[in-house]
């Protein structure tokens, strides 16, 4: 489970203070598909930023699979981090000077596990995203879609618990958007718990809670409602 109480995270410079977070509350269970939605500036990213260990926070608690966080060392945040939580962003993030199976393979080089599990996780991911016959191609010959399934390849070979993903649609059209909400669905399916930020009402409706953040606070959010189970994704891996 993914717990946050009365958080508060502000910015401050020498003439003003922005309160990004405001006594903002969320759970999340285990293998829940959470989207959050918002305006811009209403503290989306940053939620998702403290929620994947990557910014601290000022008041408040944050349990992480049971791990109380705060208080935490540098070492011990990064390590939690990589045991625990899978990243996909807007821009792909991928390494262009590197082959696909490379790109996958640099957050598992960072737990340092021996290159035959390394090899068949590899394997697993981009088999699951429907690329393992582009395994050594370079980003700059997939197209946006591609890309964006081989950043979530690279998330998910860690096994994460849980997986963020902040406006991993945003670079896409609307074809290939609908592939990758595919894709995350079918994981989710799987066990991973997914928390998606997004602009689009059409993909968080996709999901099976809405939270909407508004000023830094936990606004609404709809309950659980079932959707169509989506297709295998593989048959889509040459779009």
């Amino acid at each position: 489970m993914l717990a946050m109480r009365h958080i508060s995270k502000v910015f401050r410079t020498d003439l003003i203070e922005t309160h990004a977070l405001r006594d903002f509350s969320l759970e999340v269970a285990e293998g829940e598909f959470v989207a959050v939605t918002g305006p811009s500036g209403s503290g989306k990213t940053t939620f998702l930023n403290v929620a994947g260990l990557l910014e601290g926070f000022d008041t408040g608690t944050y349990h992480l699979d049971g791990v109380d966080t705060n208080g935490l060392s540098d070492d011990a945040r990064s390590r939690l981090r990589n045991e625990k939580i899978g990243f996909i962003f807007q821009s792909f993030n991928l390494i262009p000077d590197l082959d696909i199976f490379d790109n996958v393979d640099v957050p598992l080089r960072y737990r340092r596990m021996k290159a035959a599990e390394r090899r068949e996780r590899i394997t697993s991911a981009l088999d699951l995203v429907g690329l393992a016959s582009r395994a050594h191609h370079l980003p700059s010959q997939l197209s946006g879609g591609q890309q964006q399934r081989v950043a979530i390849a690279r998330a998910i070979a860690g096994d994460p618990k849980f997986l963020l993903a902040d406006e991993p649609t945003g670079n896409l059209d609307s074809l290939m958007a609908r592939q990758v909400m595919d894709l995350l669905e079918q994981i989710n399916e799987m066990g991973t718990t997914i928390v998606l930020v997004t602009h689009d009402p059409e993909l968080a409706r996709r999901a099976q809670r809405n939270v909407q953040v508004i000023d830094g606070q936990v606004s609404d959010f709809r309950p659980y409602e079932p959707h169509a189970q989506p297709a295998t994704f593989a048959a889509a891996a040459a779009g």
